[in-house]
């Protein structure tokens, strides 16, 4: 698969599981890799890109066994996002899912 399309669909995952509950960078790479191939080095640019774009803020809280954990939490800018790229990727499926389903 094209490496930026993947990256663009990650994008819209990542903004999915952080829009359903807050998380921390870690917890979303276990979350996706029970579902797709993802790592570290793909995730946390995305987390890092999402974030810098106003999609996500940032919450610390603290952890009874060590340093204070990052949490990711999507704001209002980071919802309107999603919308758009839930419309758009729902259009994109219908299309594909019709040359597919058409005979040849």
């Amino acid at each position: 698969m094209n490496s930026q399309f993947k990256k663009g669909i990650l994008e819209m995952c990542i903004l999915k599981l952080i829009d359903d509950k807050k998380m921390y960078g870690f917890e979303v790479i276990e979350t996706l890799s029970q579902i797709m191939d993802v790592s570290e080095n793909t995730v946390y640019p995305i987390l890092r890109r999402l974030t810098t774009s106003g999609y996500f803020d940032i919450e610390m809280e603290e952890t009874s066994y060590g340093a204070p954990r990052k949490y990711y939490v999507t704001t209002k800018q980071g919802k309107e996002a999603l919308k758009v790229y839930t419309d758009e990727w729902s259009a994109f499926l219908k299309g594909v899912l019709k040359i597919m389903e058409e005979k040849q």
